[in-house]
């Protein structure tokens, strides 16, 4: 088995069970060396499974929403300790100073609302709080938009595979090109602003 295939959906959706998923939100939320989980798709995957009554629907709503806006709350505690010297790291396994770089930019660039918009761009997403923190955002201000992306990101993804999987008979056979098209959808706007 390839390290992509331990990174797809549904293995890790499987294999790590519901405390799993509410972990990998949290990583990818606000912990730099998340970035590289599938956490739209995930999102996705997750939705599906619960119409298919394998994870309950409820408590997957509510653990993905707490899991992604505390992420990002520890992301940007990280951020505001830690301060300007994050982005002179040397590059390592688990980080990539250009993209915290890029996510700074997109920070400067949109202001507190990019607390909400980082939250569908790809590795944005992650470094988006640690930047908030190190640029002093008030954290009242940061809250909001966090709590407001945080539900639309984590319930909006979950919701669209729950309905797709209630109102599609026969889906699940075509739940991996589904995941696949959510993951180049996902990351086509994090690449054409990570190229700027």
């Amino acid at each position: 088995m390839t390290i992509l295939e331990y990174l797809e959906p549904m293995f890790l959706i499987k294999a790590a069970g519901l405390l799993g998923v509410f972990a990998i939100i949290f990583a990818e939320s606000g912990l730099f060396f998340g970035f590289f989980f599938p956490g739209d798709s995930l999102l996705f995957a997750a939705g599906f499974l619960a119409s298919q009554g394998i994870l309950p629907i409820g408590w997957l709503a509510l653990g993905c929403f707490l899991a992604a806006v505390v992420g990002d709350s520890v992301g940007y505690a990280f951020g505001k300790t830690v301060g300007a010297k994050f982005f002179t790291r040397e590059d390592s396994l688990f980080f990539k100073k250009h993209y915290a770089e890029k996510a700074q930019l997109f920070y400067e660039k949109h202001g507190p609302p990019a607390i909400f918009l980082a939250r569908f761009i790809p590795i944005v997403r992650t470094f988006a709080p640690i930047a908030a923190g190190v640029g002093q955002m008030k954290y009242r201000t940061f809250v909001v938009f966090n709590v407001v992306g945080g539900f639309v990101w984590s319930v909006g993804f979950i919701f669209l595979g729950y309905f797709l999987g209630r109102a599609v008979p026969g889906i699940d056979q075509y739940i991996l090109p589904i995941v696949l098209l959510i993951i180049i959808i996902s990351i086509l706007p994090g690449l054409f602003r990570l190229r700027r």
